[in-house]
């Protein structure tokens, strides 16, 4: 978009990319996209990018600040510096994971940290969901309306979501919950094909150290999400206590003039690849309006 106005966009990130990049199976969420995976969605954005201009530069941000004037940002990647009048934020936020034997293994074969995105896929099937917090009640929730069976674990012996919510998960008829329990790994097997494809879920209960496998096909890891903003001078913007980036009310416009914020990185509600699209177009329409409003050519 910034580049079909005539800017001259930079974009800056690593070949791995963000989690779109990082879904290996097919992507349903997504307006017009039928039978294509989140790798091949990210290829043909960048080609778009490409053909109308836009640059790009794949190595990771190590920090972002101020240059002296303070009408200019400094950008430091692993081995160059970009000068830049603008900058939109668009590093997303990582999905907490638990950590176990399996867990890394059967990503996109059964373990997943979005029950929004995934939980189709387990239709009528049986699955875990895993947390305490307002996530995994809503994770729970969106998944008992299509899977067979889902029960919850947790390591506590009561949530810590917010009433009403952890109020209608117990009341459901489609919810079991597992308190004082931990997962221990997630196992499974190989298909035909060589894909891996979770089939059980071994956990612990905490106070009687008891151990049994659960048959299921699908797990969800709801334990929260980290923003990448680490990379950020301290202090240069606002941010919430979970390390969001706080944007003005209905615009990308974040606490600094020049810099805004789009997708997951300002993002604790929603976090869908088709949201994190709009408010991407979104920063951009702003980004171009604030150069123009600043008397800024090229």
């Amino acid at each position: 978009m910034q580049a079909r106005a005539g800017l001259k966009p930079v974009v800056i990130a690593p070949l791995e990319g963000g989690q779109l990049q990082g879904k290996g199976v097919l992507v349903e969420n997504f307006p017009g996209v039928a039978g294509v995976t989140g790798p091949a969605i990210v290829f043909d954005m960048r080609k778009q990018a490409a053909e109308f201009g836009t640059r790009f530069l794949e190595e990771k941000v190590t920090t972002i600040d101020a240059d002296a004037t303070g009408k200019s940002f400094i950008v430091t990647t692993e081995k160059h510096q970009v000068v830049a009048h603008t900058i939109i934020l668009a590093t997303g936020a990582d999905s907490r994971w638990l950590g176990v034997a399996g867990e890394y293994q059967y990503r996109g074969g059964g373990v997943s940290s979005c029950a929004t995105c995934d939980g189709f896929l387990f239709r009528d099937k049986p699955v875990v969901v895993i947390g305490g917090g307002d996530t995994a009640m809503e994770d729970a929730l969106v998944l008992a309306r299509t899977s067979s069976v889902v029960t919850v674990l947790h390591r506590r012996d009561s949530f810590r979501a917010s009433h009403i919510l952890a109020q209608r998960v117990l009341e459901h008829p489609n919810i079991q919950v597992k308190w004082n329990t931990t997962v221990v790994s997630f196992d499974g097997s190989n298909t035909t094909d060589g894909e891996p494809m979770l089939s059980s879920v071994k956990v612990r209960n905490v106070n009687t150290l008891e151990e049994e496998d659960l048959a299921v096909e699908g797990a969800f890891v709801a334990i929260g999400h980290d923003p990448n903003t680490k990379y950020m001078k301290e202090g240069l913007l606002d941010m919430d206590q979970g390390g969001n980036v706080i944007t003005q009310p209905d615009t990308c416009k974040t606490s600094v003039p020049g810099v805004f914020a789009a997708g997951d990185v300002a993002d604790r509600v929603y976090r869908q690849a088709i949201t994190s699209a709009g408010s991407g177009a979104m920063a951009a329409l702003d980004a171009e309006r604030w150069l123009r409003e600043s008397g800024l050519t090229f």
